[in-house]
């Protein structure tokens, strides 16, 4: 079985549950996803497989090593592409197709995605610094104040917080529960919110079961 599968984000609702609480879900477009390459386990190695997600548009212009690439395994030329372990319990050949019901209901999943990037930030938005006084005469309303010492160790410290650039980048979300996988529609549906914007690429991978 493999471990997980390439999705889109779609967006968010609320679902319910037996006395009536609602609770926050996250809809995602969980696959197809194609088998493009089987990687069998060397020394000291793990069993992958590489994935591609099967999208509605096709790439336009594919370059040669792309084409020559999935021309092994007679797909289709796709945008995003992850390796994914493989247990081996099932076989699977290149161009076999990886569907949503790899998941059920209940399973707990953890989801990886590219938050949503919000620019360059102050101390203020991005690390929750409360700045400065307002008053007539305050120089730092908004301002980090000091950020080392003078006499020792007479420099930045490294991780210092510091204005910059906020967001887009990798998160995971862990053990959010699966409360619905629709194989006819290739949608997953997830209890808690995903990292990411609508339409933002996403993996979805089955969190390893322990006793």
């Amino acid at each position: 079985m493999v471990e997980g599968l390439i999705g889109i984000k779609l967006g968010m609702s609320r679902g319910a549950d037996a006395d009536g609480n609602l609770y926050a879900v996250t809809l995602i477009k969980a696959g197809p996803c194609a088998v493009i390459q089987k990687k069998e386990p060397s020394a000291g190695g793990r069993q992958a497989v590489q994935l591609g997600l099967v999208e509605d548009r096709a790439v336009k212009k594919p370059n040669k090593p792309q084409t020559g690439h999935f021309a092994k395994s007679g797909t289709p030329v796709v945008r995003v592409l992850r390796e994914f372990q493989h247990d081996g319990t099932a076989e699977l050949k290149e161009g076999d197709k990886v569907l949503v019901d790899i998941f059920q209901p209940g399973d707990e999943v953890d989801v990886i995605g590219t938050s949503k990037g919000k620019g360059f930030q102050g101390v203020i938005r991005r690390h929750g610094f409360a700045g400065g006084k307002g008053s007539h005469g305050s120089m730092f309303h908004r301002r980090p104040g000091s950020i080392g010492a003078s006499s020792f160790p007479s420099r930045v410290v490294k991780g210092q917080k510091m204005p910059g650039q906020m967001g887009h980048a990798r998160v995971t979300a862990k053990n959010l529960r699966v409360i619905e996988a629709d194989k006819d529609n290739h949608l997953l549906v997830l209890r808690g919110a995903v990292p990411g914007p609508n339409g933002g690429y996403v993996v979805i991978k089955k969190r390893a079961s322990h006793g």
